[in-house]
């Protein structure tokens, strides 16, 4: 399995290691590295463990990965994109079994679209909400959610150019699922 820094090379990005993360501009000493080290580590003020807090793990992840996405497989917007969009345009609960499901969708879909890209946001101009902001400003599990929920939904408004793409994908995951 590739990590971030062999995608970065595969898609033809130099890591920079000091200084704000060069794609979502958090507040960053290590740039990219410490950026994902809080994504890895940070959110501590909620408890995952309890069912009706996994859909803050989605968010988290959806966002982050949608403000990195030079860092992750190409189909990888696709997924995040249109679970956000599943999410926020169709007020499904998500879950983990729901997961594997848009994948399998996914892998079906792209098949028949081999050339589709989903082009990010420029740099820098994924969103202003961040891992490191939320790190910074989180003082407790109502406030952390409640900024999660502003980060994702703040990305995926982003992601606009696209939304029209993925409410495609969306309406046909719900209609075989």
């Amino acid at each position: 399995m590739q990590d971030y820094i062999d995608l970065a090379k595969k898609n033809g990005i130099v890591l920079l290691d000091n200084g704000k993360c060069q794609f979502c501009g958090a507040n960053t000493q290590r740039g990219i590295h410490e950026c994902l080290e809080i994504f890895n580590l940070g959110f501590q003020d909620i408890d995952f463990a309890n069912a009706e807090n996994h859909i803050y793990k989605f968010l988290i992840v959806d966002a982050h990965t949608l403000q990195h996405p030079e860092i992750h497989g190409r189909w990888s917007n696709h997924f995040h994109l249109t679970r956000l969009h599943l999410i926020f345009k169709y007020n499904i609960k998500w879950t983990y079994k729901l997961s594997p499901k848009l994948s399998d969708y996914l892998n079906k879909y792209k098949r028949h679209k081999q050339t589709e890209r989903l082009s990010p946001p420029e740099t820098n101009k994924r969103g202003k909400i961040t891992s490191s902001y939320i790190k910074e400003k989180s003082t407790n599990e109502l406030i952390s959610k409640d900024l999660i929920r502003k980060w994702a939904t703040e990305v995926y408004n982003k992601w606009n150019a696209h939304h029209k793409v993925v409410d495609i994908i969306a309406k046909d995951f719900l209609d075989t699922n």
